[in-house]
């Protein structure tokens, strides 16, 4: 996810949320690292909430996942993309510093926080359910649909963030939301788009779990399609206002 806060002439918000410039790199990391924590409670929490009360439905567990984390999303970026952008996502800190959005320093911060935010996340979550902090997954995703599900997942997620950011904060938001909850029913493998998230969800035998092995398939998959992302936005998309 990213974001980035832009005033206009007239004083309003325009284009998609930045991060404060005058936002230390601790603080905004801190912002990183907390909103990936609520991510992964809202993914890994809604899958686990979902299994249970679906009565083996896996359909109505899904759409309760889906919808439970597009949601969040759109809360989530609204509320930290004014502090560090909210991007959630190293493969975002990496295309957004490609973009000259964010410096490339801060890059490592970035994604430290946000692995570190969304393990915790996991833990968080199995403790609310009555869980044991972690265990590895047994969920099987792997094979080649699987991985071109992830390249195509995080291709969209990117060029929604950059075609977005042309409209507005609220539309950055509302734009990723929606992406990511109608990607769960698109995608082979219900969009994970995002390597610190599939590094978490290895953690989790839960519904939305992944196996350890099957992990690195999936990180490979997703730097394609973000880089793929980056380069038809950069040929595609005028830059934001």
């Amino acid at each position: 996810m990213m974001t980035h806060l832009v005033e206009s002439p007239s004083g309003l918000a325009s284009g998609a949320p930045r991060p404060a410039p005058s936002r230390s790199i601790l603080n905004r990391s801190v912002a990183e690292g907390v909103g990936t924590f609520f991510l992964l409670i809202a993914v890994v929490g809604s899958g686990i909430a979902g299994e249970r009360l679906a009565g083996g439905n896996a359909a109505i567990a899904l759409l309760a996942n889906s919808a439970a984390t597009g949601a969040s999303l759109v809360a989530l970026i609204l509320a930290f993309g004014p502090e560090s952008g909210a991007h959630f996502n190293p493969l975002v800190s990496f295309v957004e510093a490609s973009f000259h959005e964010l410096p490339g320093g801060d890059v490592p911060f970035y994604i430290v926080a946000q692995t570190a935010g969304a393990v915790a996340g996991v833990g968080a979550a199995h403790l609310m359910f009555g869980l044991p902090l972690y265990a590895a997954s047994r969920h099987v995703r792997t094979g080649a649909p699987q991985w071109l599900a992830e390249a195509v997942a995080t291709f969209g997620l990117v060029i929604v963030i950059r075609g977005a950011a042309r409209l507005g904060t609220v539309a950055v938001a509302m734009a990723i939301g929606c992406y990511i909850a109608g990607a769960y029913w698109f995608t082979a493998s219900t969009s994970f788009a995002n390597p610190a998230v599939t590094l978490a969800r290895s953690l989790t035998d839960s519904f939305s779990g992944i196996r350890p092995a099957d992990a690195p398939g999936f990180v490979a998959a997703q730097l394609a399609g973000a880089w793929a992302g980056a380069a038809f936005s950069r040929r595609v998309f005028l830059p934001p206002n």
